[in-house]
């Protein structure tokens, strides 16, 4: 197997497996450090096809294609967390991959990954795994007022859950889901939502960008604001939750932790995203060293960047037809465009970052 006792070196190759904007984005950010990226995707004409000549078309788990991309690449790295667990082990055994597959696994599944920061000591929703829609019933008896039941593997932006208000509710969704292996969990009653987009280097070194507030509808991030309505004494809490999960993991490379802000002040750990972010996209007008720069260095050895941000800036998911209005929208900001062909809806098709001067 190829080890990483060296920073890659200018010139070197990373390889990426997804080929959406955010894999776009971390290629772009390779190419200004002088690395090369290399897109493996399930896809043809993807976005990030479009900025970088190296591209593989396959599916995840094809073991030749696999092969190959460990072959010409110094490490790998991944854009999104629902990659077959088996290829990714199988590309640890040929070629660094960062974050590591374990971190992945423990992401992959929302019941493994709630077991795994309540064992850190941090809090979470009351959460039991459920089976069947009899366990979902009883499971719900638990709670104390209404609860979400998940798939514990797949679904983002919403998907893969639903809302319960009753026992039999609880049975319903299991049924209607498919009846996948689920998590319940409580409803959590909060002030707003949070994240922290963090870093840590494979010298165990940390990074955390300030935390922003987000809003969502419809279940997909509408918009990201830097500062929010943490106080400092939360801003601080935030980034020591992002650290403790990182270090738990071992874990090289960017990870995102969504908080719940509850009534009480306290944070509450939603979920972990194992990659880049869209509540950090942000970071690429308001900080010298972006998310995706970020992990880039991560993945390659670097010393990490400074997280440091200049500006205050709201960040603005632009998703389906809305793009149609991308001559308005690029006067009001810093646009970014994913160059997805087909407008959807619920599909984001870009972002706009707005900036205003630092006011704390």
């Amino acid at each position: 197997m190829k080890t990483l006792d060296k920073p890659v070196p200018p010139g070197g190759t990373i390889g990426i497996i997804g080929g959406g904007q955010l894999g776009r984005m971390m290629a772009l950010a390779a190419s200004r450090l002088g690395l090369n990226a290399l897109i493996y995707s399930d896809l043809p004409d993807v976005p990030a096809f479009h900025v970088t000549p190296l591209q593989l078309i396959a599916p995840y788990d094809d073991r030749a294609t696999l092969s190959a991309l460990a072959n010409v690449c110094h490490a790998v790295t991944f854009e999104f967390e629902n990659i077959p667990a088996e290829a990714m082990a199988f590309l640890a055994e040929r070629v660094p991959v960062r974050p590591n597959p374990a971190a992945l696994a423990t992401t992959q599944d929302r019941f493994a990954e709630k077991s795994f920061v309540a064992a850190l000591g941090l809090k979470t929703a009351p959460f039991f795994e459920v089976s069947s829609a009899e366990q979902a019933r009883e499971a719900f008896g638990k709670l104390t007022g209404e609860g979400i039941l998940k798939t514990r593997r797949l679904g983002y932006d919403g998907k893969g859950q639903m809302r319960a208000v009753s026992a039999d509710d609880a049975g319903v969704a299991f049924a209607a889901l498919g009846g996948a292996p689920c998590i319940l969990e409580g409803f959590v009653e909060f002030s707003f939502e949070a994240s922290v987009v963090a870093a840590r280097g494979a010298d165990g070194c940390f990074a955390a960008y300030d935390p922003p507030e987000n809003v969502h509808e419809h279940h997909i991030l509408r918009r990201s604001t830097v500062p929010g309505r943490l106080t400092p004494a939360q801003v601080d809490e935030a980034k020591a939750i992002a650290r403790t999960i990182a270090d738990a993991l071992e874990y090289v490379g960017v990870l995102a932790v969504e908080l719940f802000v509850a009534k009480d002040g306290g944070l509450i750990v939603n979920e972990i995203a194992p990659r880049v972010h869209n509540s950090g996209h942000w970071t690429i007008e308001a900080c010298a060293c972006s998310q995706f720069e970020q992990h880039i260095r991560a993945v390659a050895g670097w010393p990490l960047g400074n997280p440091t941000r200049h500006a205050d800036v709201v960040m603005e998911n632009i998703i389906g037809d809305e793009v149609r209005a991308w001559e308005s929208l690029a006067r009001s900001g810093a646009l970014h465009l994913y160059g997805k062909k087909e407008a959807k809806p619920g599909r984001k098709m870009g972002h706009v970052t707005r900036l205003a001067p630092r006011s704390r």
